[in-house]
């Protein structure tokens, strides 16, 4: 599966070869943690690639490794061993600080408990990437718009969240995920705080948002979630025990 081009890396390592369009590439990931005297493998020599618009579920029982997994693909921790490539840049080596500026470009955060500040209009909350990011107040009001408009919320901007049912919350946090173009929207049980109504609708604008160009990856432990992506990684005890495309 993977080939060395020529070039090297800025980190003086050649990125590989990638199959097709593909954005991330895990080759011989391990996370291991010690307990005491016990190491624990949260992970076992995991490998696999996500294309450009793949829309791809992770799903697992607890304790099977996939937050691990999620929090390795979000950049929010680093691998004991192996490679981690996104977009051409060999993050498994780098600094947290590395780490955080890879991660404000590359990827967008769906959590289930939708992480909204409570006093801020949606405007507001979907705008603060942007404020971090030293976004001029004219230009960011205007991204924010139109990322909000995009999932549906374009009459409800500057209402708080609670003023806001569940499912439009996580509208918002979908919009705040988007507004920096990023590279991979990654969702973590973004389902696991609504009702099987809402959940139904927020699968339906993922499905939307994938058609639209952008990549996404789910992690969840629902089976009829995972069912609506269109390739299925089932992760059980550090493992990758099946990666299926079902559409």
């Amino acid at each position: 599966m993977y080939r060395f081009m020529e070039g090297e890396n800025g980190n003086g390592k050649s990125a590989p070869a990638q199959s097709g369009e593909a954005l991330i590439s895990m080759k011989n990931i391990w996370k291991t943690y010690q307990m005491g005297t016990e190491e624990l493998h949260a992970l076992r020599d995991v490998s696999f690639e996500v294309r450009r618009n793949e829309y791809l579920a992770i799903i697992g029982p607890s304790g099977s490794g996939k937050s691990t997994l999620m929090n390795l693909i979000g950049c929010l921790d680093s691998p004991s061993k192996g490679e981690y490539w996104i977009n051409g840049n060999l993050v498994s080596d780098m600094s947290d600080d590395e780490l955080a500026r890879i991660r404000n470009k590359e990827i967008g955060f769906v959590f289930q408990t939708f992480n909204l500040l409570s006093r801020a209009t949606a405007l507001h909350n979907v705008e603060l990437p942007l404020i971090y990011a030293g976004i001029r107040a004219a230009e960011r009001h205007d991204m924010a718009m139109a990322s909000l408009t995009s999932v549906e919320l374009g009459d409800r901007v500057m209402h708080r969240p609670n003023e806001l049912s569940g499912g439009q919350r996580q509208r918002v946090a979908i919009a705040r995920a988007l507004v920096n173009s990023p590279s991979i929207l990654l969702a973590d049980e973004p389902t696991g705080a609504l009702d099987s109504k809402t959940s139904i609708e927020i699968m339906h604008l993922f499905e939307k948002l994938h058609e639209d160009g952008n990549t996404i990856i789910l992690v969840t432990h629902e089976p009829d979630i995972a069912e609506r992506a269109h390739r299925v990684i089932t992760i059980r005890d550090g493992l990758i025990e099946k990666d299926e495309r079902i559409k």
